[in-house]
């Protein structure tokens, strides 16, 4: 198995944004409608609730609306309200000591990553993520310093709310620190368990617990993994280790001889390296954000990839996975 990754600048919603909607609509068309059109909400409902709760994004959403062809299913599925429920691996820490540090592994299969790095100012702020549902954002930095990435929570309900990347495209378009991207995840509701890590080039950090039917939580934690609290879906995480996982990244981070490099290298190593491709929960990348920089580090084995806001470079880089 293999995925190609690229590089994309391109500050307003343009060709290059619609040239990658083309090559991947078919595959959100299909899971779009894989519980059936009438399990998605209307139109008008998913323009509602943007304008109620995201409302600085409802400009973007409809350019890129037209961008997609204009039809009733791109707008609603582009809205991400309510969408069709998904789920993946990740292990993140937040690094405070010297110089802040957002760490994280994405785990999940090969065929269903998009594989885009952004670098984009689409609402005047630059931001640099990782694309996921074609505008959210699994991770990544704006040029404020703030960093964000999001791990699955290991529990199976889904409710009302949106899906997890577009509100991570939220807080990286209109949040400076980690202060104000708590107050929107405080208020913007997500559809389904997920655990989201902040921190900002002041040092500030944040582990924020979201998802239907409770509370957003914000917690001391500084690493996480796929469970919250405590183990809720015992299956799932007995195929992601997300408990030795987490064991593992705590010890690390709270010994004090441990330095950020050989942290960072940890992360393409056992047990956080995760190799069950097949099983959807394979490690995709290692990204390691410097919110003081405004750099960031794609890792795999035995190859990086370095960009910033100062010098981002366009490119191609494909990944072999065993």
């Amino acid at each position: 198995m293999h995925l190609a990754f690229r590089a994309v600048s391109e500050d307003e919603p343009g060709v290059k944004w619609q040239s990658h909607f083309e090559s991947v609509w078919p595959d959100y068309s299909a899971w779009f409608l894989r519980e059936g059109d009438d399990a998605r909400p209307r139109y008008l409902t998913c323009s509602k609730r943007l304008e109620d709760t995201m409302p600085e994004l409802v400009p973007t959403w409809e350019k890129l609306t037209k961008l997609g062809g204009g039809s009733d299913q791109v707008a609603r599925m582009l809205s991400l309200y309510r969408p069709t429920p998904y789920l993946a691996g990740c292990s993140q820490a937040l690094w405070t000591r010297d110089e802040p540090v957002l760490v994280r592994n994405y785990d999940y299969h090969p065929g269903r990553c998009e594989g885009v790095i952004l670098k984009s100012a689409w609402n005047g702020t630059k931001v640099i993520a990782s694309l996921d549902s074609l505008w959210g954002a699994l991770d990544g930095l704006n040029e404020h310093g703030l960093a964000v990435s999001l791990a699955f929570g290991g529990r199976r309900e889904v409710g009302d709310g949106f899906g997890i990347p577009l509100v991570l495209r939220y807080l990286l378009e209109f949040c400076t620190c980690v202060d104000e991207a708590v107050s929107v995840l405080k208020r913007v509701p997500s559809h389904m368990a997920y655990t989201v890590s902040l921190l900002d080039a002041a040092g500030r950090s944040a582990t924020v617990f979201v998802g239907p039917g409770h509370e957003h939580e914000v917690v001391e934690h500084r690493v996480a993994t796929n469970h919250q609290r405590r183990v809720v879906w015992r299956e799932h995480a007995e195929l992601t280790g997300t408990v030795e996982r987490l064991a593992f990244l705590e010890g690390r981070i709270e010994d004090a001889s441990e330095r950020i490099d050989r942290f960072i290298d940890r992360f393409l190593e056992p047990p956080l390296l995760a190799t069950s491709y097949e099983r959807a929960f394979g490690t995709l990348y290692t990204a390691v954000y410097w919110p003081r920089r405004g750099k960031v580090e794609f890792r795999w084995p035995n190859r990086s990839w370095h960009q910033s806001f100062d010098l981002f470079v366009e490119g191609v880089s494909v990944i072999d996975y065993p």
